[in-house]
């Protein structure tokens, strides 16, 4: 399972990519993404919550406050899990996947609610999660039960 996992993490790892590269790429230029008028994820990944500490709308360009793309910090995350998984810790793996799955529900509900635009990218990163967390989840199960297995008589 821990395998299964790994490969998740490094499926996310790609779409985090992918979802960097629109975010440096020219707000001009039209993303390969932009499907319709609700499926866009030029104008998501360069919303001011395509950083972290969202941009405020009175902030100076030139200020020297750093912010954090969020794709970078979904492939961190991804990374972390995968790292986790490979390293044979479930309760690690779980408490890792259940913070990136809480981060890609809060983003997903900004898309729906105060962009009221998709990012495919961003879909696909909640798909992925959800699968990491019921995966991990699965993992712990059959765990917990080879352990209660080999210990009663």
């Amino acid at each position: 399972m821990r395998f299964l996992i790994a490969l998740l993490a490094i499926a996310g790892i790609v779409d985090s990519a992918l979802a960097l590269r629109i975010h440096y790429q020219d707000p001009n230029a039209a993303p390969p993404c932009a499907v319709t008028e609700k499926f866009d994820c030029g104008t998501v990944n360069h919303s001011r919550f395509a950083v972290f500490p969202p941009t405020s709308f009175d902030e100076d360009p030139s200020s020297k406050k750093i912010h954090v793309p969020v794709a970078a910090l979904g492939i961190a995350g991804y990374l972390l899990i995968g790292i986790l998984a490979l390293a044979n810790r479930p309760w690690l793996t779980l408490q890792a996947s259940e913070i990136g799955f809480g981060f890609a529900a809060f983003l997903t509900y900004m898309e729906a609610y105060i962009l009221e635009k998709w990012c495919i990218y961003c879909v696909w990163s909640q798909a992925i999660i959800a699968a990491i967390v019921l995966c991990t989840i699965a993992w712990l199960f059959l765990t917990h039960r080879q352990r209660r297995a080999a210990v009663s008589p």
